[in-house]
């Protein structure tokens, strides 16, 4: 396999997505763009579907990127396009209790998340809550990604079932990856 220039990170949330896909951006040179940025609006309100499509397929265009999710309106876009999967596809306790522990730590410190946006209470206890949607899109997520590994005519896709062994295929990379370089990999 070439070394990718457009890579997924996929994974339910809480999973550490977007930590990882700006490791990755840092350590291939590849430009990510935070999915979060394109889907919301100051005020949490979400741009309309039909609009995010449009701006994911602005990204998806570009010769090099890195995206931190795909979502229902567009994700066929994004896979279309992809040259690699990385899916984090972790335990239930383990993405929920990370999601738990950031939420937490973005209501404490209010930390800016996208576009002004921040978690408060009322979010955090509302029927729309990041918590509440970890619940019941974990077992979507993990079928999905699992299918799309099993999938001979979609992009490759990398699943790692532990932050450890994240870590060792990350540290295996080279730093600042050619074009033309080759991605260790354990695995499809």
């Amino acid at each position: 396999m070439t070394a990718p220039a457009r890579i997924l990170v996929y994974g339910v949330y809480g999973a550490g997505k977007s930590t990882l896909a700006a490791k990755l951006a840092d350590r291939l040179g590849l430009p990510w763009v935070p999915v979060d940025d394109l889907l919301w609006q100051p005020g949490w309100v979400e741009v309309p579907v039909a609009e995010q499509r449009s701006r994911i397929e602005a990204v998806c265009r570009r010769d090099r990127w890195i995206l931190d999710g795909a979502y229902h309106g567009w994700r066929d876009v994004v896979l279309a396009r992809a040259d690699l999967v990385v899916g984090l596809d972790y335990p239930r306790g383990l993405s929920f209790g990370r999601l738990l522990r950031r939420t937490v730590g973005r209501l404490v410190s209010r930390e800016v998340i996208c576009n002004g946006n921040r978690e408060s209470l009322r979010s955090v206890f509302s029927r729309d809550s990041v918590l509440v949607w970890h619940v019941g899109a974990f077992g979507r997520a993990r079928r999905r990604m699992r299918a799309w590994r099993a999938d001979p005519s979609g992009p490759p896709v990398l699943l790692f079932g532990t932050p450890a062994d994240l870590d060792r295929w990350v540290a295996d990379l080279p730093a600042s990856l050619p074009r033309s370089g080759q991605v260790p990999h354990r695995g499809r």
